[in-house]
């Protein structure tokens, strides 16, 4: 559509694809971007993963990608991170050892606890309460389900960061955001109706709240 030029993050890993299909279908032309992409061009950047939190941020930093995804959020443009994108916008990661993230949410990302009979990854749908409103949430209802895959959640320093809640085995963070950043430990690509909503609300969202 006019006026969006949304950037999809070149990553190693996962749903790029099906990100880039999602917003197409909704009527955009996205591009994907990596260390040599115009941003400066761009209104919107997703950073979309499945993947190990260590792996992909070796690979994003053997890159320069950090600082230029950060200085694209310190512009205020909106940054939105699905899944594996979500967990790296945190300040350090467990995952493979201690890591440090873009640091976009004061925030650390932590292994579920599982137990009581539940597996890890955890996989399939679940339900999304919104405990904050967000201009990204317009249009929807709190408490529906969306496609989770994830062994590992994000543990926010601030409360008012934490926009959406979910539970397995224990409640997480699925939602968080901080300005113009939100990350979705879901997969909005995957969850159909209510997904695709929250990715045209981004898609049209000036970055503030």
């Amino acid at each position: 559509m006019a006026g969006e030029r949304i950037g999809i993050l070149r990553m190693p890993i996962g749903n790029l694809q099906s990100v880039w299909n999602a917003l197409h279908e909704l009527g955009f032309e996205p591009q994907f971007v990596d260390e040599s992409g115009d941003y400066a061009s761009l209104t919107h950047l997703v950073i979309p993963g499945v993947g190990n939190f260590r792996a992909v941020m070796t690979h994003l930093a053997e890159r320069a990608i950090p600082p230029q995804v950060r200085g694209f959020a310190a512009s205020g443009r909106p940054v939105l991170g699905i899944c594996a994108g979500m967990q790296l916008l945190a300040r350090e990661g467990a995952e493979g050892g201690r890591t440090e993230g873009l640091g976009l949410v004061d925030a650390s990302v932590e292994r579920l606890a599982g137990g009581a009979g539940l597996r890890l990854p955890h996989v399939g749908w679940s339900t999304v309460h919104f405990r904050h409103p967000h201009p990204v949430f317009e249009g929807l209802k709190s408490d529906r389900d969306f496609y989770f895959v994830h062994s590992y959640a994000m543990h926010v320093a601030r409360e008012a960061d934490w926009l959406g809640e979910s539970t397995y085995g224990e409640p997480f963070v699925s939602v968080v955001g901080r300005g113009n950043v939100i990350g979705m430990q879901f997969h909005p690509e995957k969850s159909q109706v209510n997904g695709l909503k929250l990715l045209e609300n981004f898609a049209r969202w000036d970055g503030r709240c």
